[in-house]
């Protein structure tokens, strides 16, 4: 298969789509999706056949800390080593951008994980990830 490889954020429509075909449409408030997409550092989108089939973006402040973000490729698609380009086209974008001593964090999920440590992510002794997510607030009515 061809694969075309865009050194771009997604689109909020092509990140819902992907995200969907992914699992993770539980994962957002899609109404603060545009506004998160437009302040990304960094992003690649993959089209195949014209429509989008990947995603991956760079979150942070673009100066000293960066975060790999919803590096995502639909099933279909998944298993020929669309998400490793994905993530070595984010780097290079990361490399192009940090200045030395930067930090380039991420999270990852079961098998992820083994994608990203293939290429020099690694666990720390000592250190944990971790998060917190904002619990949704009740709608008051002025």
């Amino acid at each position: 298969m061809t694969y075309e490889y865009l050194p771009r954020v997604a689109t909020p429509a092509e990140h819902r789509l992907i995200a969907e075909a992914v699992g993770w449409d539980h994962a957002f408030d899609w109404s603060a999706m545009p506004l998160s997409l437009a302040r990304s550092v960094a992003g690649v989108v993959v089209l195949h056949e014209g429509g989008p089939v990947g995603m991956g973006r760079v979150i942070g402040d673009g100066a000293f800390y960066f975060y790999v973000q919803d590096v995502a490729v639909m099933p279909e698609h998944q298993g020929r080593s669309v998400g490793g380009e994905i993530v070595d086209r984010l780097w290079a974008q990361i490399e192009a951008l940090a200045p030395p001593k930067s930090f380039v964090g991420l999270f990852a999920a079961g098998p992820a994980a083994q994608l990203y440590e293939r290429r020099g992510f690694a666990r720390h002794p000592g250190m944990a990830g971790m998060f917190q997510v904002v619990r949704e607030r009740p709608v008051t009515v002025a």
